[in-house]
């Protein structure tokens, strides 16, 4: 089989990625060619484009960038007329991959859609083109398929790919390699996930090492996103002393005490590999202004909607201050805090549908393209 795969941000690359390594194991001739990163490519992938062309943050953001947003459309249509793929499969990213969505089925190629755009917060109305374009959705998020069985469009619940992800990463990190491989001093370390897109990191990270003076006895350590030049996050940091790993964020956060992360899935990285998070986000003013009217969710992190309640604090906008994040920081650090974090990412385990997402996921896709009649 011939696979087509297209990914917008670091998150899809490294689901995209797993996918395909699955994909192989069902089906050992494939091919793959791909709109993702370096770890989709190190999986197999022919890259078309890389995903640092791609994401553009806020509603503000896309608007200014959408000559350029046309162009790659055009250009991912072109390309797939031309290489004819048994299966396109869209990972998220949904205003890129809907339309992608609707000119695949039109040209008779199979769509499938792993890891459902955030419809349940905004935009329920995109439900219609996914009942009409996609072949079938495989979803990550245990409320996803009571939220798509409302609208009579079933779906398949494979589990959380990130739960393979990090468990074998937790399990055989060692510390003392860790920190002689970076230049780490013995102190505790607080970690700081800025974001994977140059936008966010700027306007994050500089918020975020404000908190250094205030917490001497630590050495704060930024996770750098893999498609990001270390010259971004050091004309931000400045001579403030910070250091950068890159590719190693699961280590990092299993040796860090806390966590400040900027809003995504790093957010729910964080709570399963254990690490005590605060939930830091700030956007332009018209894409925060448009977001509060069309967005219908209590919370804006992962961890929070999938248990429901607030386990993590988050700091959006306005609050995404100084002394807000200090305050938070300090909370964190506090022993019976971190305890009672720590029952709560147990629940939230739980409730992400055990090991082997990619696995399953691969097996039915494989199965509903040799079977012709699956078309929802």
């Amino acid at each position: 089989m011939n696979y087509y795969i297209i990914a917008g941000e670091a998150s899809g690359d490294l689901h995209g990625s797993n996918l395909i390594l699955a994909l192989k194991e069902h089906d050992p001739s494939a091919s793959f060619r791909c709109w993702g990163g370096d770890l989709m490519q190190l999986a197999g992938g022919n890259l078309v484009k890389h995903y640092r062309d791609l994401a553009f943050m806020g509603f503000w953001e896309v608007l200014i960038h959408l000559k350029t947003i046309l162009s790659n459309l055009y250009l991912c249509e072109q390309d797939i007329l031309a290489t004819k793929p048994d299966a396109v499969i869209l990972i998220d990213y949904p205003g890129f991959n809907l339309r992608i969505a609707k000119f695949a089925k039109k040209n008779g190629i199979r769509v499938f859609y792993y890891i459902s755009p955030q419809l349940w917060a905004w935009k329920s109305s995109r439900v219609r083109i996914i009942q009409k374009y996609v072949d079938r959705m495989f979803v990550i998020l245990p409320f996803e398929a009571d939220f798509y069985r409302k609208y009579n469009y079933p779906v398949d619940f494979v589990g959380h790919p990130l739960l393979d992800v990090i468990s074998p990463c937790t399990q055989t990190c060692d510390r003392d390699l860790f920190f002689k491989r970076n230049n780490l001093s013995e102190k505790p370390i607080i970690a700081l996930l800025p974001g994977s897109r140059k936008q966010e990191i700027r306007t994050m990270l500089k918020r975020m090492i404000e908190m250094i003076p205030s917490f001497k006895e630590y050495q704060f350590v930024v996770a750098g996103a893999p498609a990001i030049d270390h010259a971004l996050y050091r004309s931000v940091i400045g001579e403030v002393p910070v250091a950068i790993v890159f590719q190693q964020t699961y280590d990092l956060l299993s040796h860090a005490e806390a966590a400040l992360v900027t809003s995504g899935t790093a957010t729910l990285e964080t709570a399963l590999v254990g690490t005590p998070e605060v939930v830091c986000y700030r956007g332009s003013r018209l894409s925060f202004w448009i977001a509060r009217r069309i967005v219908h969710v209590p919370y804006i992190s992962l961890v929070n909607l999938i248990m429901g309640r607030e386990v993590v604090k988050e700091l959006i906008q306005h609050f995404f201050t100084s002394k807000n994040l200090r305050r938070e920081l300090t909370r964190l650090l506090d022993p019976s805090t971190r305890e009672m974090m720590q029952r709560d990412y147990n629940q939230l385990s739980q409730k992400l549908g055990g090991h082997g997402a990619s696995d399953r996921t691969a097996s039915l896709m494989i199965q509903y393209l040799k079977d012709k009649s699956v078309n929802q």
